[in-house]
């Protein structure tokens, strides 16, 4: 296989065979297959055989070629754009004879007699940072100098935007806007394509419009509404919720929805809820606690006991007091323990 009779692009890695020839009428379609093989196995063979003849360096990867310019000329893969039509100053600066000079980006600043920027933050000759503003013969008294000249750029920003919107209604009509807009426009097809402009819906605007209503904190509900537009289609089942006041019928609802959740928890849970050896041990301990607490409370009340026996007078005085007294401390006391 001689690779002179090839035609090798290394650039475009590409290889061509002018001189061979399908026969024109082939027995089967089996061997037109293994014939384009072979043809196109003999093609990569020699790119591969050009590519390692050529001078490579070694890498960590393994060897790199510097692959020369392409010498054939590929077909576009998307058509060439359309020119933009000129826009209206183009048109005039054309008939008059009028050519764009280009400007630099820095200018001389008289106020301060530095060089600053032409365009941009701190730029030279600001208008806006100029505090006195020189009396003309043709300014009509009482009025603002400083809110004119904000009103006149207000005017000149609206007429350069009105003139932009303007050209780009030209470029549309022509088809040939700039690429930034196209995407921008999802609806406008790409420059060259085929496909038609998708028209939106009327149920599709309703959704929209339904949906950016929505989006506000109140859900649309004061918002102002246009002449003729109906309020926003809420999709879906609202979230019904039951009285909180009780009462016949319906309000008695939520407390039997309520107790049919309880009773079914407890059904399921209920060896986990009432462990019946836990709550007789505990019990038990009670129990035992207020016996102690029984016990106690009447020993500190014996030792908090006053003494009711009165200095003795004489000798059957003081028996019968002292007799009196033996009998009211016994009642006391019965009746503390009795209380306890």
């Amino acid at each position: 296989m001689e690779t002179s009779q090839f035609e090798i692009d290394l650039g475009n890695l590409f290889a061509f065979n002018p001189h061979h020839q399908f026969s024109s009428l082939p027995s089967s379609r089996e061997e037109l297959v293994k014939e384009c093989l072979e043809k196109g196995t003999e093609l990569v063979q020699a790119i591969a055989n050009t590519l390692f003849n050529l001078p490579s360096t070694e890498d960590v990867d393994g060897p790199l070629v510097k692959l020369p310019p392409p010498t054939t000329r590929l077909p576009r893969e998307k058509p060439l754009p359309k020119p933009k039509p000129p826009t209206k100053w183009e048109l005039f600066a054309k008939a008059r004879g009028i050519k764009n000079r280009k400007k630099d980006k820095i200018s001389y600043d008289e106020p301060t007699g530095t060089w600053k920027r032409r365009y941009g933050y701190d730029r030279a000759n600001d208008e806006e940072n100029i505090p006195i503003i020189e009396a003309k013969i043709t300014d009509e008294p009482g009025e603002d100098p400083f809110a004119k000249r904000q009103a006149d750029k207000k005017k000149r920003v609206e007429k350069q935007d009105k003139n932009r919107l303007q050209n780009l209604k030209q470029a549309a009509k022509v088809g040939a806007l700039p690429s930034h807009v196209q995407l921008a426009a999802t609806a406008l097809p790409i420059t060259g394509t085929q496909t038609a402009p998708k028209k939106v819906t009327k149920d599709e605007l309703v959704s929209v419009a339904g949906i950016a209503a929505s989006a506000t904190a109140s859900g649309g509900k004061f918002d102002k509404k246009l002449p003729g537009e109906k309020p926003a289609q809420h999709k879906g089942k609202y979230r019904k919720f039951l009285p909180v006041v009780e009462g016949k019928g319906i309000g008695s609802q939520e407390k039997e929805q309520t107790e049919k959740v309880l009773n079914k928890l407890i059904s399921k849970n209920s060896h986990e809820i009432l462990n019946v050896d836990k709550a007789v041990t505990m019990y038990n301990v009670k129990k035992e606690k207020r016996k102690n607490q029984k016990g106690k409370s009447s020993a500190t009340s014996s030792k908090l006991k006053p003494n009711t026996k009165p200095h003795k007078k004489s000798a059957n005085k003081g028996s019968s007091s002292s007799k009196k007294g033996s009998s009211s401390s016994k009642k006391g006391s019965f009746k503390k323990t009795k209380a306890n």
